[in-house]
């Protein structure tokens, strides 16, 4: 049994939809899952009381904040942003930008890493964020998983989100399509397969 990370920071609560949606794969893999936010303090109170990023702080209470220190004792950890101008957002690379010690000393090298994200447009960032978030894995040593074409039909056929890069979402607020849903279960299972085995 693999013992999965997921990190993540959603303001408005789409992000965090998708992460669960990989939760429930990597579950059925047989994997141990974290579901880990990222804060954020700076968010000044009349943002956190407006309509829609107050909802979804409150849906997310329940789940433990991101401890930079915990890292290492995952398996893998997939990673999970907005996009913000085709990058995660500064609060995900302020946690990001934590890791020095782990860098310095190794403590995720081997280790699986994915990442995840969502946009308000199609074309608004999907792929690029991915991409940009991916060099974290690559400073660390970590073995990247990527979604790619053969684990869910549904990436060569989705008109919203998902893509061979990883799961993403195309935030309408309508919350996840069908096709985005399936692709995030795919992905989070072959995720916690491919962890394990590297763990292994």
């Amino acid at each position: 049994m693999a013992k999965i990370g997921i990190v993540y920071y959603s303001m408005y609560g789409a992000t965090y939809e998708l992460a669960r949606a990989i939760a429930q794969g990597a579950e059925k893999a047989g994997g141990e899952v974290h579901l880990r936010r990222v804060p954020d303090p700076l968010l000044p109170d009349e943002v956190k009381a407006s309509d829609g990023v107050r909802e979804a702080i409150a849906a997310q209470e329940e789940i433990p904040v991101a401890d930079v220190d915990e890292l290492p004792s995952f398996d893998g950890i997939v990673f999970g942003s907005p996009t913000r101008y085709g990058s995660a957002t500064s609060q995900l690379q302020a946690f990001l930008d934590t890791t020095g010690a782990h860098w310095q000393g190794g403590a995720l090298v081997g280790k699986a890493a994915g990442f995840f994200t969502g946009a308000g447009t199609i074309h608004g960032g999907h792929e690029s964020t991915i991409l940009s978030m991916s060099t974290f894995a690559f400073h660390q040593g970590m073995n990247i998983v990527p979604n790619g074409y053969g684990i869910a039909p549904e990436v060569m056929s989705t008109r919203s989100g998902g893509s061979p890069y990883g799961p993403t979402q195309l935030g309408d607020g309508e919350g996840l399509t069908e096709d985005e849903r399936q692709i995030a279960l795919a992905y989070g299972q072959h995720f916690a397969q491919t962890a394990a085995k590297l763990a292994a």
